[in-house]
């Protein structure tokens, strides 16, 4: 029979146990005094624009309401803007979403409620209806929002843009008219606080005005281009 010999506690397999207490008791420590081991990060408050532009003068266009009832489907997003976050297009390409300053709600709901409201102050219409409303009309209107961010180029020198895609149909859905209403306001020169060089972000309060003022400009496009069907 071979001789035997006792066991030989092994040190090494021990000591990454050891070492893992060890940590452990130090952070329940850290944690037990009020400390934390984890790097604190300020807290930095959402901000939420509205998207509201308003016809010039603020009132319904002279001249009455029209006799066609105007149909206006759901909005729909391009891809990239169901994000509520403001949009910023960077003289490199790329495109800056900021997350803690942005819209009140998805921009395409913004539109379309804004669309509404434009479209039945301009007097065209006899009225302008949801989905699902009992009145029979004489017009449809689909829409996608396609563009709704600032830019900023090289020479620092920055625009907001909008841009719709249209389609009008009558009741019984053949197509009248394809429309690209689109609209654009400057930013002032110093909105890009880097000169425009990719570093910095245009102050999210501007980039807000500008691309309501740049919705307001596609609105009007689009009312004059849905004139000419309204009689």
């Amino acid at each position: 029979m071979p001789p035997s010999f006792p066991p030989v506690p092994c040190r090494a397999a021990r000591r990454p146990l050891l070492s893992r207490r060890r940590l452990a008791a130090a952070a329940a420590a850290a944690l037990a005094g009020g400390c934390s081991v984890l790097p604190e990060r300020p807290y930095v408050e959402t901000r939420r624009f509205t998207l509201s532009p308003r016809r010039p003068g603020g009132a319904a266009a002279p001249g009455g309401a029209g006799r066609k009832v105007l149909l206006l489907r759901l909005v729909r997003a391009a891809p990239g803007l169901e994000q509520r976050g403001l949009r910023t297009l960077r003289p490199d390409g790329s495109v800056q979403v900021d997350f803690y300053n942005e819209w009140a709600a998805p921009p395409a709901e913004l539109a379309e409620e804004a669309i509404r409201r434009w479209l039945s102050e301009s007097g065209l219409f006899a009225a302008v209806t949801s989905p699902g409303s009992r009145a029979e009309a004489d017009l449809v209107l689909e829409i996608e929002l396609t563009a709704l961010q600032a830019e900023i180029r090289a020479d620092g020198r920055g625009v907001a843009r909008a841009a719709l895609a249209g389609v009008l149909l009558d009741r019984g859905g053949r197509v009248l008219a394809q429309l690209t209403p689109r609209g654009e306001a400057a930013l002032p020169r110093d909105a890009a606080p880097d000169g425009g060089t990719g570093g910095g972000s245009p102050p999210p309060e501007r980039v807000a005005a500008a691309a309501e003022a740049a919705l307001g400009e596609a609105l009007a496009a689009l009312e004059r281009g849905l004139a000419r069907f309204a009689s």
